[in-house]
């Protein structure tokens, strides 16, 4: 069996990224979750002046020499407007994120200022002796003109849409989501609301599946349910390559005589069965359905089980649709977290444990590991990622990963 990593490996140096002439410019507004075709690039310094990060008033450090100097109030400056050069010995009202006036060179929160009048002017009693520098934001000192603020393969998130806007960009350069199909094989299944007859099941992993596909931002065409016939099997694929770059299935990919998947994929492509040392998730298939063009696209089969299903579309699959886009972080985030629970018979197999984060920091073990107890999915948030062999006890500190992360 190879390790999940030597399957990884095999699996993402054969998956080129979709050409660069696929891309597509969006509004910024709506990029999210897409990956970054082309370099964005500062074309000012962020901030573009210095401003004050606090309501107060903007004087000359030298000004105040003592606790409670009285400066008179020169100029009034909101946000987005550009004050007058300050005249040695007055303060400016300044409020925040407004552009600190040529010659100021501190700023003193309102807290620690007293409105004073007298019959003429304005002033202001300073209780702070201010320090050069003190409550202002430098020119430049988030972003410089020219810095590459998010390099091409970055997957967008909420921030880094901001940080997009904050530079100005009003539009990005990502590639085009992939279309994937997908279908699953089993005289055995049925949609739920249909009446089961003797011997069949609901299809959930055409459900699991699909959301999978959709929450990762990529198109699915959904070819349904396809019989346990080799012709229908090879029908199923010639329409899946149509037009998609990834085929997934489920089931079929064990070498009974009622598993077509693999001289199916082989009739019209290339196939390569793999046995996994991982738990759940043993088999994948992974190859090529040929277009009339010449063309390709790729295929990975899962197994059938939904828990192994499952799982095996978030180690395989998700690292495949991101490397397709060009992507530079292809791996799940592990952290560290606290067991709290004993796993003190582990299998020759890599394993990845349902789990779920308690109230305390630490994690919960479902009580049952079987590849077709879907609860444990739901139930948990997240999997503990064993190595073989390993033991675990009560307090150890093990690798894990969010739900959360892996279906995004």
């Amino acid at each position: 069996m190879l390790t999940l990593d030597e399957a990884l490996a095999r699996l993402l140096a054969a998956v080129a990224p979709m050409p660069g002439s696929q891309h597509e410019s969006l509004s910024t507004f709506d990029a999210l979750g897409r990956v970054l075709q082309a370099d964005v690039r500062s074309t000012l310094d962020v901030p573009p002046a210095d401003n004050t990060s606090m309501d107060g008033y903007a004087m000359r450090a030298a000004d105040v020499p003592a606790l409670g100097t009285v400066l008179p109030v020169s100029q009034r400056i909101p946000a987005g407007v550009v004050g007058q050069p300050l005249q040695p010995g007055t303060a400016a009202r300044i409020f925040t994120g407004a552009q600190v006036p040529a010659g100021a060179d501190a700023v003193v929160m309102q807290e620690q200022c007293e409105v004073v009048h007298d019959r003429v002017d304005e002033g202001v009693r300073v209780n702070l002796v201010p320090a050069s520098g003190q409550w202002i934001r430098r020119r430049g000192e988030d972003v410089r003109a020219g810095d590459v603020v998010l390099p091409a393969g970055t997957r967008l998130t909420p921030q880094a849409l901001g940080l997009a806007a904050t530079v100005g960009a009003a539009t990005l350069r990502v590639a085009r989501r992939p279309r994937v199909a997908l279908f699953s094989t089993g005289d055995e299944l049925a949609m739920p609301g249909e009446p089961l007859k003797p011997g069949a099941i609901y299809n959930s992993n055409r459900f699991t599946l699909r959301a999978a596909i959709q929450a990762l931002g990529c198109d699915c065409t959904d070819l349904g349910i396809v019989p346990d016939r080799l012709d229908a099997t090879r029908a199923a694929l010639r329409r899946a390559a149509q037009g998609n770059d990834l085929i997934v299935t489920s089931g079929g990919v064990s070498v009974g005589e009622e598993d077509h998947l693999r001289p199916a994929v082989q009739a019209e492509g290339r196939i390569e069965l793999w046995q996994i040392a991982i738990k759940p998730g043993k088999p994948l298939a992974f190859g090529e359905v040929l277009r009339p063009d010449g063309t390709a696209a790729y295929i990975v089969g899962l197994p059938g089980n939904p828990v192994s299903s499952f799982i095996t579309f978030m180690l395989m699959v998700r690292p495949v649709l991101l490397r397709l886009q060009g992507a530079t972080a292809l791996t799940p985030i592990r952290t560290k977290q606290r067991a709290d629970f004993d796993w003190p018979k582990p299998d020759k197999r890599r394993e990845f444990l349902r789990v779920r984060r308690n109230d305390t920091g630490g994690l919960d073990l479902f009580p049952n590991q079987s590849s077709g107890v879907m609860t444990s999915a739901v139930w948990g948030d997240g999997v503990v990622d064993t190595p073989e062999g390993q033991l675990i006890a009560k307090g150890d500190l093990v690798d894990f990963m969010s739900f959360a992360e892996l279906l995004s």
